[in-house]
């Protein structure tokens, strides 16, 4: 005869005694920003080299051009091609080619995994900015050097690319994720991203002095402006310290602020997936 004594194990009940499995703790920012930078980086490995040639190539050649209009010399015209075509490189890759990545993120359904993981939305944008901005170092640096070679430049505050690199590569990069994180298509945030270096291009290295007021307003507005600025000061025999150190606060501050609104963009694009 069966035993009644005890109630039949119902398949798949909870026993009373057990307890809620607890989550896994949130990731922390500066580990998941790192794992984020390495993992985006050997993404674009791949594509490296073709970036670095491009981007330097097309602004060394806007220095060969300008050069048949421009005179060798510390001249302000001389100062703005060289520093400008060396930002170029950083509009090139920081803001065109990250705002055509983010806008394929978003279309191709990227950020569905991304906003799987446990890592804070700044460390996603941050990382990706990051890895982006380190293929500009050595086409900066060359542009630089050439451009120095070309139109007689002094060598010898080339350093200030070590601050100018990373600032208005911020600015630039947080730029670039915004269009591609808020246009609704990939092809419009590409088209940000072209009309964005556009302007980096026309109004970076051409001299301020010969523009009209109007254009010279907006240039003010641009981030790459105050890099362009701040490395074109330093090729003077006697540079104007504090104003290169407030081009690059300008530099830092609009990053910033255009990385925080990356970043609540991303969120905001997230949800909407």
């Amino acid at each position: 005869m069966a035993d009644t004594s005890r109630p039949a194990a119902v398949a798949g009940a909870v026993p009373a005694d057990a307890t809620a499995a607890e989550l896994a703790p949130a990731a922390r920012f500066l580990p998941s920003l790192a794992a984020v930078y390495r993992s985006q980086l050997s993404r674009a490995r791949v594509a490296r080299m073709p970036l670095m040639f491009v981007a330097a190539f097309q602004s060394i050649g806007i220095m060969i051009m300008m050069r048949g209009v421009v005179s060798a010399g510390n001249s302000e015209a001389s100062r703005d091609v060289v520093a400008g075509s060396a930002v170029l490189v950083l509009a090139f890759v920081a803001l065109n080619l990250l705002a055509q990545y983010f806008g394929k993120l978003r279309a191709g359904g990227g950020l569905d995994f991304y906003a799987t993981l446990p890592v804070p939305p700044a460390a996603v944008v941050l990382g990706a900015a990051g890895a982006y901005a380190s293929f500009t170092v050595p086409g900066t640096i060359a542009t630089a050097a050439v451009g120095c070679g070309l139109y007689g430049l002094a060598w010898s505050h080339l350093w200030i690319l070590l601050a100018v690199i990373p600032l208005a590569g911020a600015a630039l990069s947080g730029l670039g994720a915004i269009f591609g994180l808020l246009a609704p298509k990939p092809e419009l945030a590409t088209l940000l991203g072209q009309l964005g270096m556009s302007a980096a291009l026309l109004l970076g290295v051409l001299p301020a002095s010969h523009f009209p007021p109007v254009i010279a307003w907006a240039r003010d507005l641009l981030p790459s402006t105050y890099g362009v600025e701040a490395f074109a000061r330093t090729f003077t025999s006697h540079p104007d310290w504090p104003a290169v150190l407030l081009d690059l606060a300008v530099c830092a501050a609009v990053g910033a602020v255009t990385l925080t609104l990356s970043t609540l963009a991303y969120r905001r694009a997230a949800r909407e997936r």
